[in-house]
């Protein structure tokens, strides 16, 4: 049997590593257009920071190390084509820039996403940069080195955690958002001002409600336009959102979802025999919803290239779907979300019914404790949980989040939250833990 596998990151290089396990006699290669492979792409903020040494030290596997393994990776050769009725992919030969043609028995395509980048965006201009990998994470570290001035455009993940980086790195730095706050979709209305008002203690000048026009510069980029005038910046960082790179997908006859990933059943296979998806081009299940949801995010995208791996290898596994968890931290806050916010759940139809509770993440006659607050979301009628959210000034407390979504996959209720036998002691939580005070609150107005 040959495996073919598009794409070494995430997905591709668990869905290899899973397969060799699984098949010792299977033949598996896999192509990657890039130089780096299996690599924490999340780590990348925190390298521009200083708090992670080098970009090295985010690669787990070198392709050599892969290879002893019995798994042949080909870096700088990108996969161009696929024709899945001859069952062949054609392969670029970057570096000596030939082309070839490789046959598979099974394929997947864990092809990732890219950083969108606007008409205004797309310039020749120095110091403009997105970060998704670590060429991109390089060419940023070398604009910081010689920049005053920074502008991030977009208040999500990515900009929210180098908001952070660069001010460490002594720059200036103004971060625009188009919306009416930062962090939009993580989070209700109510808490996305408290990471508005994190940032600005971090000394990072938010703008919301900015559109941008264009940039300006000869050479290298000196401002950002925008609709309420110019913000003057030698470094730019485009972090506006991601697209699935589903063009090779499209070409073989792949079907897409509604979201615009890859549709996939539960064993990460497509319509087209043969062909699996896995990762961030690839669309999932929400498991508090059962709609399909684009939710490119580190850990569905490892999980779903085992589930591709094992079934490709002849087994028999399943992906059970995402309830939605983030996590990150901006300076001393903690944020994290799992499951729905109040806003998505009405945008739903549900009858949602959200409490808000704000306590200390321990017991508050201890000397380090500090503030916590945890909104948790259920359903009215039937008290099934929802989702939470959560804000704490010791950023580490926020990992609450878990257990509300170990719970969400199962479907259980604010009632089962309360009755969760939590592990207690003054220097952990308090005898009621927050999550705990904020289950018997909720349960009470479901």
């Amino acid at each position: 049997m040959r495996i073919v596998i598009v794409g070494g990151v995430a997905a591709g290089m668990s869905a290899a590593s899973r397969a060799r396990r699984f098949n010792p006699d299977a033949q598996i290669v896999v192509f990657d257009r890039g130089e780096y492979v299996s690599y924490g792409a999340c780590g990348l903020p925190y390298v521009i920071g200083g708090e992670v040494e080098d970009f090295g030290d985010l690669v787990a596997r070198t392709p050599e190390q892969m290879r002893a393994r019995g798994i042949s990776v080909r870096t700088q050769q990108e996969v161009t084509g696929v024709d899945a009725r001859a069952a062949t992919v054609t392969v670029l030969d970057r570096e000596a820039g030939r082309t070839m043609t490789e046959p598979f028995d099974r394929l997947l395509l864990a092809t990732g996403v890219s950083a969108v980048r606007p008409a205004w965006a797309q310039t020749d201009l120095g110091g403009v940069h997105v970060l998704r990998d670590i060429p991109d994470g390089q060419a940023l570290e070398a604009s910081v080195a010689g920049a005053r001035r920074a502008c991030i455009i977009g208040g999500g993940y990515i900009g929210l955690e180098l908001a952070e980086a660069l001010r460490a790195r002594g720059l200036s730095v103004v971060l625009l958002e188009r919306g009416p706050e930062v962090a939009g979709r993580m989070l209700d209305p109510q808490l996305q001002a408290q990471v508005r008002e994190e940032l600005e203690r971090g000394g990072v000048d938010v703008r919301c409600g900015v559109t941008v026009e264009g940039l300006t510069g000869t050479g290298r980029v000196t401002g950002v336009q925008t609709d309420a005038g110019l913000v003057r910046a030698d470094l730019v960082v485009v972090a506006v959102g991601v697209k699935p790179n589903v063009e090779l997908a499209r070409a073989a006859g792949v079907r897409l979802g509604k979201t615009g990933a890859v549709a996939v059943n539960a064993r990460q296979e497509t319509n087209v025999p043969g062909i699996y998806s896995a990762g961030d081009n690839t669309q999932s299940t929400h498991r508090v919803t059962r709609r399909s949801v684009h939710i490119p995010l580190g850990l569905p995208a490892n999980r779903m290239g085992r589930v591709a791996g094992v079934n490709m290898a002849g087994g028999n596994a399943r992906f059970p779907g995402v309830v939605g968890t983030g996590i990150f931290k901006t300076f001393e806050l903690g944020v994290a979300r799992t499951g729905l916010t109040q806003t998505e759940a009405e945008e739903l139809g549900l009858n949602a019914v959200s409490v808000d509770v704000t306590s200390t993440d321990h017991a508050g006659y201890h000397a380090s404790s500090r503030p916590i607050h945890v909104r948790l979301t259920g359903e009215k009628g039937t008290g099934r949980l929802l989702g939470a959210q959560l804000l704490g000034r010791n950023h580490l407390s926020v990992k609450r989040v878990d257990v509300v979504a170990a719970l969400l996959g199962t479907r259980a209720t604010a009632q089962d939250l309360f009755d969760a036998d939590l592990a207690y002691a003054p220097p952990f939580s308090g005898v009621w833990d927050v999550l705990l005070v904020a289950a018997d609150r909720l349960h009470r107005q479901l």
